[in-house]
């Protein structure tokens, strides 16, 4: 990364921090070898399942990077415009704890709690900002 300065600064602003390597399949970031994960983000893609359009990785590890006590949760690194996320409030450092009374405890569950959705369908989603705990709604 450091022979690109570009590239680093693109994926710090897309995860919210410089490790690699780091994926992106149809908007989802993946941070770190997953295999299982971007097997599955694959396949979303080719049957056009819908997507949320926020980056997340797991915010227990990246709360602990930045010196925290580690949070249990989806981390937002990124919002796209015009998705779900953005329609449901979501901002780049908000953690996500819930999608449809799902539980979200890490970019997995994320993951797995969005697989149960289908487009056009209304999500509730949970998070925290801050010390605030946020509710909006979205359709996927």
């Amino acid at each position: 990364m450091a022979r690109d300065r570009a590239a680093a600064l693109e994926l710090v602003q897309r995860v919210g921090q410089a490790v690699v390597p780091v994926v992106v399949v149809d908007g989802q970031v993946v941070v770190g070898f997953d295999r299982p994960r971007l097997e599955r983000l694959l396949a979303d893609a080719a049957a056009g399942r819908p997507t949320f359009g926020a980056s997340v990785a797991d915010a227990s590890r990246i709360t602990y990077r930045q010196g925290g006590i580690p949070i249990f949760g989806a981390y937002v690194g990124k919002v796209a415009p015009g998705s779900p996320a953005e329609r449901a409030g979501l901002q780049p450092g908000d953690i996500i704890s819930e999608i449809n009374l799902t539980k979200v405890t890490n970019a997995e569950t994320f993951a797995q709690a969005l697989e149960r959705c289908r487009r056009g369908q209304a999500v509730s989603v949970v998070w925290a900002r801050g010390q605030q705990v946020m509710r909006g709604q979205a359709t996927l």
